[in-house]
């Protein structure tokens, strides 16, 4: 983490932080050896205050709600743009979830971090065009933020169907060719308002942020 930090900073212009808490493996069950899943929370904001790099920087992600409350109620500077991470993969857990949102957002957190399958969906006439799911809707409604994930991890879009590829699976039956990575920024970015976009290729993305003017979050904004 340290060796991370000082690589970032040592860059020139002004570098923000997306670390990640991974969440231990059913083989490190927490707490593990008395070392607990708040200290792991702690650790991970502590490294940056060590470093005097200012919390407006960081962008904490996490995929367990538990990690995001500790960070919220135990230091909160860095938990207003905490970004919950989340991957359901069964209508049951997408429908709980929807459920949860006002929830989550009550509690105080300020920007969810789905997958890209689950914000969009077949829509329109005959089902053949991608247009913002339920779920996207959702989110919006309950007043958080999207920082999706991930873009440009794919490869050729005319064979995600047949290779079963994760991040068009939503999609897949309506997914052909490559200029589809443009139609599924556009419902990202401008349908459904994201407000970043975690990618494999920066270069696309910068790309059609830069001709549409779009801005991505301001550190520090949160409350």
């Amino acid at each position: 983490m340290n060796e991370y930090i000082d690589l970032v900073d040592s860059y020139p212009g002004y570098r923000n932080f997306t670390p990640e808490l991974k969440t231990p493996p059913p083989e490190v069950p927490m707490p593990f050896k008395g070392y607990t899943q708040q200290q792991y929370a702690q650790d991970l904001v502590d490294a940056f205050r060590k470093k005097n790099i200012d919390p407006s920087r960081v962008w904490p992600q996490s995929f367990l709600y538990d990690d995001l409350i500790y960070w919220l109620q135990n230091d909160h500077d860095f938990g207003r743009q905490a970004i919950y991470l989340q991957e359901f993969d069964t209508p049951e857990d997408l429908a709980a979830g929807m459920r949860n949102l006002s929830i989550v957002r009550s509690a105080g957190v300020n920007i969810i971090g789905p997958a890209i399958p689950m914000l969009v969906t077949p829509g329109g006439p005959e089902n053949k065009t991608i247009v913002p799911s339920e779920y996207a809707k959702a989110i919006k409604q309950n007043g958080l933020d999207i920082i999706a994930w991930t873009y440009e991890r794919s490869g050729p879009l005319a064979t995600v169907k047949a290779r079963e590829e994760y991040y068009f699976s939503s999609i897949a039956n309506i997914t052909y060719y490559d200029g589809q990575y443009y139609e599924l920024l556009d419902v990202l970015a401008n349908q459904i308002g994201i407000k970043a976009l975690f990618s494999d290729w920066s270069a696309t993305v910068t790309y059609f942020a830069s001709c549409f003017g779009l801005e991505g979050p301001v550190g520090g904004s949160y409350k």
